[in-house]
């Protein structure tokens, strides 16, 4: 009885706890729809009583806003391409006890994890670099993640050696090793590091703010923080959003456009994700 009564209260605690996370994103996606009389009047909105689009229509009158989400998917999908290349090749070296320096190396990947250059540092380096107003500024600087590297490299580790040795002696190189026995078992490791990617990516919006001036390269996240501040009627140059003020369910909108794409990719993502991370953070 006492295990039954101890279930039921975690499912409690569990379910007031899931509604805690979801209520307030039910009352921006509901106050998006509801109309600006409503909003001012009703502190809390789940369920409007009176539906509009006006809000949606705003944001989608423009080709701005489309230009600012082909750049966010272009940093994006090749932003995660690039940082999956790079972290499986170095995690995969990194996992291997015969190479040499590797507590070297592993102490430099950590070091950077508790101390950085800084803003200033690292926009000079993208300046000298030329990238200064460039898509690949949003990619380049923050290819290579230190904590999902060591969650990757920990994750090798775990796979038993014995199957690479056994690859070698059926005459399989280091790539061989490493695209058809390391790849393929770590497709879980794989799905968690780039989700991750890809939300660091698509949430971009220091580095916009820093390195692009060009409103034609501005990110979907850059572009919306405009679209808030013109509709707040703050200071910000309303030309570069090609919209007219808007109610105040525009911050609703905005908040559902930003974040609806990771929300429709991580329900994909969600089987590998806990098996991914918990490997690769225990192990090794």
């Amino acid at each position: 009885m006492s295990e039954k009564v101890g279930q039921i209260l975690i499912v409690l605690f569990l379910l007031i706890f899931t509604l805690l996370c979801l209520l307030p994103f039910l009352n921006v996606l509901g106050s998006s729809f509801a109309t600006s009389g409503e909003i001012a009047t009703r502190p809390f909105i789940i369920i409007p009583r009176t539906f509009t689009l006006n809000a949606y229509r705003y944001i989608l009158s423009t080709p701005t806003i489309f230009k600012s989400i082909g750049v966010s998917l272009f940093v994006t999908v090749v932003g995660t391409f690039v940082s999956m290349v790079l972290t499986s090749f170095m995690a995969y070296a990194l996992s291997r006890k015969y190479l040499h320096g590797r507590s070297f190396f592993n102490f430099l990947i950590v070091f950077t994890m508790l101390f950085s250059g800084g803003m200033i540092p690292t926009f000079l380096v993208v300046n000298n670099l030329g990238l200064i107003d460039s898509i690949w500024s949003l990619i380049l600087p923050s290819a290579v993640s230190a904590y999902n590297l060591i969650i990757m490299r920990n994750f090798f580790q775990g796979i038993p050696n014995s199957l690479e040795e056994s690859a070698k002696m059926d005459g399989c190189t280091h790539w061989g090793v490493f695209f058809r026995i390391i790849l393929p078992l770590s497709l879980p490791s794989i799905a968690t590091i780039s989700l991750f990617y890809a939300v660091n990516y698509w949430n971009t919006y220091q580095s916009a703010i820093l390195y692009i001036n060009n409103p034609d390269k501005w990110p979907i996240q850059v572009l919306l923080r405009q679209i808030v501040i013109v509709s707040s009627g703050m200071n910000a140059d309303a030309s570069s959003v090609d919209i007219v003020p808007p109610a105040q369910s525009i911050k609703m909108a905005v908040i559902v456009v930003a974040t609806l794409p990771m929300l429709i990719v991580y329900p994909f993502a969600q089987k590998y994700f806990v098996k991914g991370a918990m490997i690769g953070s225990v192990k090794g």
